[in-house]
């Protein structure tokens, strides 16, 4: 199935308009076939502007959300990334063009395993996954560069906190109480006085996420 001509739009309509400059993201976007990320029976609307059902009561976001994460977190070629939530896997297949490494984490076995046989099928080596609660991270491979999560908790998990260097940047939707969520950047600064380290917090837009599952409830 060619589906070119409809990712070039995606592109072209749904991320430049929306000012989606890196052009190492937009060629990813260009790259990567999501159609192949969709459960057969949406597969019509692939490069549709929202997010889609990929079963489990999960979906797959709306491309612009997916570029506008990836492009908040400032990657660099040699970042090892951790994501928690593979759900379809398209996000992770973003990131394996941009950087060294993607540690992909999803809670639900069935999305974990269609993911990874996507991943698999595209040769894309650089991204390991693990059916795992994702809010826990992924210890053994920390730490990480960056971090993003695509599933909104209602309080930070101290666990991905703690798998993140000096300097690192996690992008997370974060449930407000108020039926709201806030997609929010935290970066972790190194302190002096008291040794350690300090959270900055960064608004970024309201968004509406799947709630993370797990130990730390959405």
């Amino acid at each position: 199935m060619d589906l070119s001509a409809q990712r070039k739009e995606m592109v072209s309509e749904q991320l430049k308009k929306r000012g989606i400059s890196d052009p190492r993201i937009l060629g990813a976007f260009l790259k990567i076939p999501r159609h192949l990320f969709i459960p057969a029976a949406e597969k019509e609307l692939a490069y549709y502007d929202g997010p889609l059902p990929i079963g489990e009561h999960q979906t797959i976001s709306q491309p612009y959300v997916v570029a506008y994460m990836t492009q908040a977190l400032d990657l660099n070629a040699g970042d090892r990334v951790l994501e928690v939530g593979t759900g379809s896997g398209y996000q992770a297949a973003i990131l394996s063009q941009l950087v060294d490494e993607v540690f992909s984490v999803e809670i639900i076995e069935t999305l974990g395993l269609r993911a990874k046989k996507v991943l698999k099928e595209l040769e894309l080596t650089n991204v390991h996954t693990k059916i795992s609660d994702g809010s826990l991270g992924m210890p053994e491979e920390a730490p990480f560069d960056k971090i993003i999560v695509t599933a909104a908790p209602e309080k930070l998990p101290e666990d991905l906190i703690k798998q993140l260097k000096i300097g690192g940047k996690m992008i997370i939707p974060m449930e407000l109480g108020t039926a709201s969520q806030s997609l929010r950047i935290y970066t972790k600064v190194a302190q002096v006085d008291p040794p350690g380290y300090h959270l900055e917090i960064n608004e970024l837009l309201p968004v509406l996420f799947v709630p993370m599952t797990g130990e730390i409830k959405g």
